[in-house]
């Protein structure tokens, strides 16, 4: 199992999960100091893992490192950032940042290693998106619309494998915000209904739902019905998302920078 940003958060408690499983874990991960950390814990419980630096924005550089992996039968697109700043105070730079990991990265990743998946028939890839992706709010234009190109490109990705009639699966996996630290600060309204993710019980959530074959996770239950309240006039959808604070839980986001 090859897991991107596996260096920190969600990423590291994958990683984790799936070693105590039985797989061998592939840690790719542009923090050196943090991939190898992972390592060091996967080990440590009694599993086996190997790190390599990578940019995954770079396609030579994922090209490379692909060639250097042994077959890799799962790869969990995980790395992510986020800006948390509003469409005017964001810098180019950070946007374009945004795409080029979140969106991006899904490409040049699944390509060089989807091949070896196919030629031996079997695997999964796995997309980290967001609950974003079906729902934007206030500071959050970029990561938004990045996390709903990411859900586009796994639906997309599975009817072409179902085209071909590949064995091959996908799982897409649509989360509220996670407690890792990458969404410090942000609050919910009905934590009841809307809480904020544990981490742990993502991760093993994601990583059953691989044995399983589950081509889509998405948590909490309460998201579920986004597309269903689509359905409603606009400003009555507004109101319903204003009435639950979810345009406002951004308010007092401070964020850590790249994790997932």
């Amino acid at each position: 199992m090859l897991i991107t940003g596996a260096g920190s958060g969600i990423g590291r408690l994958m990683a984790l999960e799936a070693a105590r499983r039985g797989a061998t874990i592939a840690v790719w991960d542009r923090d050196k100091a943090g991939a190898d950390e992972t390592v060091r814990q996967v080990v440590e419980a009694g599993g086996a893992a190997s790190a390599t630096v990578v940019d995954i924005t770079d396609r030579a550089a994922v090209a490379a490192a692909a060639e250097r992996e042994g077959p890799v039968d799962v790869v969990i697109n995980n790395a992510g950032v986020v800006t948390g700043a509003t469409l005017m105070e964001a810098s180019d730079e950070a946007i374009e940042r945004t795409f080029q990991v979140n969106t991006l990265a899904l490409f040049w990743v699944t390509r060089a290693l989807l091949p070896g998946m196919l030629d031996r028939g079997r695997g999964t890839v796995v997309t980290i998106a967001s609950a974003a992706g079906l729902l934007g709010v206030a500071k959050q234009t970029d990561y938004a619309a990045s996390k709903a190109a990411a859900i586009g490109f796994t639906e997309s990705l599975r009817a072409e494998l179902r085209d071909a009639r590949s064995p091959v699966r996908t799982l897409v996996f649509m989360p509220y915000y996670i407690d890792t630290g990458m969404f410090e600060g942000v609050r919910t309204r009905f934590p009841l209904l809307l809480p904020i993710l544990d981490p742990h019980k993502a991760a093993r959530r994601v990583i059953r739902g691989v044995e399983r074959g589950t081509q889509q996770i998405v948590m909490p239950p309460m998201v579920r019905m986004v597309p269903v309240l689509r359905a409603l006039p606009v400003r009555a959808f507004d109101a319903v998302v204003d009435f639950f604070g979810i345009n406002h839980t951004m308010d007092h986001f401070v964020g850590r920078g790249p994790s997932r």
